[in-house]
């Protein structure tokens, strides 16, 4: 459990995105006072007395520029799942607690998605459509391959509960060995018998270029990569290698560097699809991330245990 400061008032101050997004966070205590962050640009709130703060994407840059000067801080609650941006950047006694679960269903949809149009020939089609292109072609299907999830968390359990009805093999790899996990130790071993490698790893010091070309050589020619993690557990020139040889395809909702600049040669190499970096995002997860908050911020104010609180390791 996360003990408040005694030396303090008894007023829980949180700082809140200044927002209407923020309806579904619901109703707070007596005891907790809201300090509104604005959107627009101009003078901050004092923000000396916030133990418990809920940053909105586009505010990060102002938040990691003030985290030092909030003496008070005990919390600080991420409306994304990813806490990477926050790295090396948290004080020492401040937790961060993200949003996990928010986003699997979305996740695992768009992975899901992905590796079918990509599977069932639809990005060639798509291509022929727009070219008035009728040529039928032969496509591949799901049933009898092999997928293996590299981050086999909450997101990677929904993407195995979606793969598995399509009769995919499911190969998960988490970073220690585990009940019904691989670790990372054995992903080597694994990576050969892979005709679908789903990466959904944070951005860790031990996961950054973590997939190098030496790696990506160890993929049956073929192989689809599918990324929705982060971009940098990926070297991208070796990728980029790979693609342009026709040994890899690749799904990709993110990219090292992101966003990917027009000239990038991702864009125009062939069995590639690219999105930008959304494929957690619908109507509706947002107001679950804030309706999580809300809960966390009611549970902190009770001085209850918080929920989802993000190992340090993927802090430092």
């Amino acid at each position: 459990m996360i003990e408040r400061r005694g030396d303090g008032p008894e007023t829980v101050v949180v700082c809140l995105p200044d927002v209407p997004e923020r309806r579904p966070m619901g109703e707070f205590p007596a005891n907790v006072e809201v300090v509104l962050l604005p959107r627009e640009s101009g003078p901050l709130p004092d923000l000396s007395l916030v133990e418990f703060l809920v940053p909105a994407d586009w505010a990060r840059q102002v938040v990691l520029a003030e985290l030092g000067a909030m003496a008070r801080l005990r919390v600080v609650q991420t409306l994304s799942a990813g806490v990477d941006w926050l790295r090396g950047r948290v004080p020492e006694g401040v937790v961060v607690c993200n949003a996990r679960g928010v986003y699997d269903g979305p996740v695992a949809e768009w992975v899901v998605g992905a590796i079918l149009a990509m599977q069932r020939g639809l990005m060639t089609t798509r291509d022929a459509q727009l070219a008035a292109d009728w040529r039928p072609f032969v496509a591949d299907e799901l049933a009898g391959l092999r997928a293996v999830i590299l981050g086999f968390g909450s997101i990677g359990s929904a993407v195995a509960e979606r793969l598995r009805p399509f009769g995919v093999e499911v190969v998960g790899v988490a970073r220690t060995r585990r009940k019904g996990a691989l670790g990372l130790d054995d992903l080597d071993s694994a990576l050969p018998t892979a005709d679908i490698l789903i990466d959904l790893l944070p951005l860790a010091a031990e996961t950054t270029g973590l997939l190098d070309a030496r790696r990506l050589g160890l993929l049956r020619p073929g192989a689809l990569l599918v990324n929705a993690g982060r971009g940098a557990t990926v070297d991208t020139p070796a990728l980029v290698d790979a693609l342009r040889d026709g040994r890899l395809r690749a799904a990709l909702d993110v990219t090292d560097p992101e966003p990917l600049p027009p000239d990038h040669p991702l864009w125009r190499l062939p069995g590639v699809l690219i999105s930008p970096h959304m494929a957690g995002d619908s109507r509706r997860s947002l107001a679950r991330a804030y309706a999580l908050a809300g809960d966390q911020i009611r549970r902190f104010a009770a001085g209850e245990k918080l929920e989802y609180q993000v190992p340090r390791h993927l802090l430092t």
